[in-house]
């Protein structure tokens, strides 16, 4: 998605997190970009010791990151465009979330229907060697697929932990997903892995840095959402809070551009102009359909659709998730799904479920994003490598040359591994050592996390009470993981209420998400700090609540009230197509 733009809104106050870095204007890094790789570098560099900095002109998770498959994957795909490299580091940082971040990556049965046993045997050589399609698409037969998950296997075993992939022919496939087209051949079965709550994850990966960053004298590590570099000048790079227009100068001694698809926007900003990035747009939409969520029986549809794009069809909790498309993105227009990429999803669905019809008025959400995908020039943009790489210029901040370092591409599955990449450099830079190892260190609210459907019971059982019913609590360890332990102890602290308007928020959680999660407009808590407007859940009688339940925390008058409504309707229906509709006949 594009970021958002913010305007200068009424009865704005600087933020705690802003008098932070007003007050002392100065690190030894900025980080620059609060999508997952930012954050990050941000938290493996306080994990250091670094005295680090990090500013994001939108909303944590409010770009690219937001706007994912919602998948923590090997990449089988680009196998074919022969990036083994990036597949086995890909695959390793998989098996490795699913270990220290279990609260919220999952391990995600995979099918793949297949209509042929040889097609495309002739073209894959061609598209190995080109990176361009060879002709008209012809979807991957039985053989190719077969040969790409056998090597997938052999990378991404980790010790035998992970099963094998399985092939079933037509007649075993139909028995397992009867509402597959019967025009299959086969089926093929493997396991990846899912991120259901992507913005959370970013928000435990940054709340772990800025704890990282304590200490006695002084925090560390700091970071502010809704701050965006402006310009160098002679006296530092300057910061302008989004919120309420005031700007400061702040000075460091090493800068990290990680804005994603606005890599050179940034780095024009700061006036060293370059042309490193060639983002695509990915649009996706969730659906409410039971008949659809049923016959993906648990499982992701992945599958090569007739255009030749890989796509997917997703089951959420009892939502659907479809995409997606990889179009060339114009980077002066908002990233919005369209009317024909819909028509393209609908498509691809009764290409796979034939007897399911879709229909518009079963879309609860939409997304689109674009892609930190590097300069491709010719290239076709489902062939553009998906791997990273950093590139660094000096420039003059503050009297003084200073390194900066900008990140052309990268993916949300290797952010662990890419962002120790960049710590390394980094390091380097400073003349420092690395002191600790991301590599097995819990992430957040994964810390202890109940790791079986036991395990989970007994956690509900042991934090119910009078105040927290079982599925409120439920909804806790989902939101936080194990962290969800302290946000209990804050809501059984004071009085609460559950919201009328939805029974997944309580007026003091709102006001502890409030407190410790840089909430900037309502819309944050609806999209980011939940999953309500993803699932459809966003009604009238909603934003009137959650906004006065934010008024006392965020200090917000009747105006600023009245703007967050207007502003959370506005953008819930000009990015995400939804139009929010009264509870009340």
């Amino acid at each position: 998605m594009t970021q958002q733009q913010n305007t200068v809104v009424p009865s704005s106050s600087e933020r705690e997190n802003v008098r932070a870095l007003r007050q002392r204007p100065r690190a030894q890094v900025l980080v620059i970009g609060g999508g997952i790789n930012g954050v990050g570098t941000f938290r493996d560099l306080a994990l250091q010791g670094v005295d680090v900095a990090l500013v994001e002109r939108g909303d944590y998770c409010q770009g690219a990151s937001g706007a994912s498959s919602h998948m923590i994957h090997g990449g089988i795909r680009y196998l074919e465009n022969g990036e083994f490299r990036l597949v086995k580091e890909s695959v390793q940082e998989r098996n490795g979330l699913l270990k220290i971040a279990p609260h919220y990556v999952k391990p995600l049965k995979t099918t793949i229907p297949i209509f042929s046993t040889v097609s495309g045997v002739l073209n894959a050589p061609l598209r190995f060697l080109t990176h361009k399609q060879q002709g008209k698409p012809k979807e991957r037969g039985a053989f190719l697929i077969k040969l790409g998950l056998s090597l997938y296997d052999s990378f991404s075993r980790d010790g035998g932990s992970v099963p094998r992939h399985q092939f079933q022919g037509r007649k075993k496939a139909l028995q397992t997903l009867p509402k597959l087209n019967s025009g299959i051949k086969y089926a093929a079965t493997y396991f990846d892995a899912s991120v259901h709550n992507p913005e959370r994850l970013t928000l435990d990966v940054l709340r772990d840095g800025e704890q990282a960053g304590l200490s006695a004298e002084e925090s560390r590590a700091r970071a502010s959402n809704y701050l965006a570099v402006n310009s160098i000048s002679a006296d530092g790079v300057e910061l302008v809070d989004q919120l309420t227009g005031d700007s400061f100068s702040f000075t460091p001694d090493l800068i990290v551009n990680t804005t994603g698809a606005w890599v050179d926007e940034t780095n024009a900003a700061m006036g060293a102009a370059s042309s490193f990035m060639g983002g695509t747009k990915g649009s996706h939409i969730v659906l409410e359909h039971p008949e659809l969520l049923a016959a993906c029986a648990g499982r992701e549809i992945f599958f090569e659709h007739t255009d030749g794009r890989i796509v997917l069809i997703y089951p959420m909790g009892d939502r659907v998730l479809v995409g997606t498309t990889d179009v060339d993105a114009d980077m002066r227009e908002d990233a919005v799904c369209t009317e024909e990429e819909i028509d393209y999803f609908f498509d691809l669905i009764g290409h796979v479920f034939p007897s399911i019809e879709v229909a518009r008025e079963q879309i609860v959400y939409s997304f689109s994003g674009v892609r930190p995908l590097p300069k491709h020039d010719a290239t076709q943009p489902g062939f553009v490598s998906r791997d990273y790489r950093i590139e660094r210029a000096d420039r003059s901040v503050a009297g003084r040359q200073i390194p900066v370092l900008s990140l052309v591409g990268g993916k949300w599955t290797t952010f662990r591994a890419l962002s120790e990449h960049l710590t390394n450099d980094v390091l380097a830079l400073l003349g420092k050592q690395r002191k600790v190892s991301t590599a097995k260190l819990p992430i957040g609210g994964g810390v202890d996390f109940p790791a079986t459907e036991a395990a989970v019971e007994r956690w509900i059982l042991d934090h119910t009470s009078e105040q927290i019913d079982a599925e409120r609590a439920l909804v806790l360890l989902t939101r936080y993981g194990s962290r969800a332990n302290q946000v209990i102890e804050y809501l059984e602290a004071g009085e609460d209420k559950v919201l009328d308007s939805t029974h997944e928020l309580s007026v003091r959680e709102v006001a502890y998400i409030a407190s410790h999660e840089q909430v900037g407009h309502l819309v944050d808590v609806l999209i980011r700090r939940t999953s309500l407007a993803f699932r459809g859940l966003v009604t009238e009688e909603l934003l009137a609540e959650l906004a006065s339940a934010l008024r006392g925390p965020l200090d917000w008058n009747e105006e600023r009230v009245d703007f967050e409504i207007r502003h959370a309707e506005f953008v819930l229906d000009h990015y995400h197509r939804v139009q929010v509709q009264s509870l009340v006949a």
